[in-house]
């Protein structure tokens, strides 16, 4: 299938700042499967790393071996794993992102899908954030650029991914800390 979308949920960090792994708070991660699943992925990857959770019913888990040096594994990880379930594009999308839901993924697949460059990211009034969309012939030049705790914004940068307004749907705030649910 050439437009085939395999959604990546980035779950795998202790989430130190919160004080547990985000993946085991509340239904933040069914949430943000269900956003990829009904915003028009094909196939969804659970990328856990610190917490085991019970398995998501029609989703595929991977483990990130080295999830403890950061974001840079998760997106490794997941993109292997979209690789192998023989993705066109892959969309990252990060749990602690509990108001994003299946209409921005949707948008912002149908942006990269139309562009040029196979690439498009939400923006929420201007910031960046999730999910990102990006083509497989992207992921080559990608992953060498990724490391610690950064995912793929460094890349992002360079090629100049274009952005998609998405905060007429979603805040697409990220909750790092417990303090930043009460905001």
């Amino acid at each position: 299938m050439p437009d085939r979308v395999v959604g990546v949920v980035l779950a795998a960090g202790a989430g130190r700042r919160f004080g547990r792994p985000k993946a085991t708070v509340g239904n933040w991660l069914t949430t943000a499967v269900d956003a990829l699943r009904d915003g028009g992925c094909a196939e969804v990857v659970v990328v856990l790393g610190a917490a085991r959770v019970p398995p998501i019913p029609a989703t595929t888990t991977v483990t990130a071996p080295e999830w403890a040096q950061g974001m840079s594994a998760s997106v490794r990880t997941g993109i292997g794993a979209a690789q192998r379930l023989d993705a066109a594009y892959v969309a990252l999308h990060v749990v602690d992102t509990p108001d994003v839901g299946a209409d921005v993924v949707a948008r912002v697949i149908e942006a990269a899908l139309a562009g040029p460059s196979g690439i498009a990211r939400a923006s929420f009034a201007g910031r960046p954030g999730h999910p990102v969309v990006i083509a497989r012939r992207h992921w080559a030049d990608l992953l060498p650029t990724l490391s610690g705790d950064r995912g793929a914004a460094a890349y992002l940068r360079s090629v100049r991914a274009p952005t998609v307004e998405c905060g007429d749907l979603a805040t697409g705030r990220d909750i790092d800390e417990p303090g930043d649910l009460e905001r």
